[in-house]
């Protein structure tokens, strides 16, 4: 599964969202003026290294350095092209 992004893609959050550590529920969420949405431990990473500096290549590298792992790839693209399709990166 391939994005449809320029290439390379450097996704950054929608200035409409906010990523934020919320303490009451101990959770990552992204906030936006109608709303929120609680994220789990992965897309939190994952949004969390979407700060437009970083191409997708290389923010999944620095996931699989982080947390050892390989082969999160087609993981990471799903996820990031849901993003993209729910508004939530530009």
């Amino acid at each position: 599964m391939t994005l449809p992004l320029p290439d390379p893609a450097r996704p950054t959050l929608h200035r409409t969202f906010r990523l934020q550590w919320e303490d009451m529920q101990q959770r990552w969420v992204l906030l936006y003026p109608e709303g929120m949405v609680t994220l789990n431990d992965s897309a939190a990473a994952i949004l969390q290294r979407c700060d437009g500096a970083h191409t997708l290549d290389m923010l999944i590298d620095d996931l699989q350095s982080v947390f050892g792992v390989q082969g999160i790839a087609p993981e990471v693209h799903a996820f990031v092209k849901h993003a993209f399709e729910r508004g939530w990166l530009v």
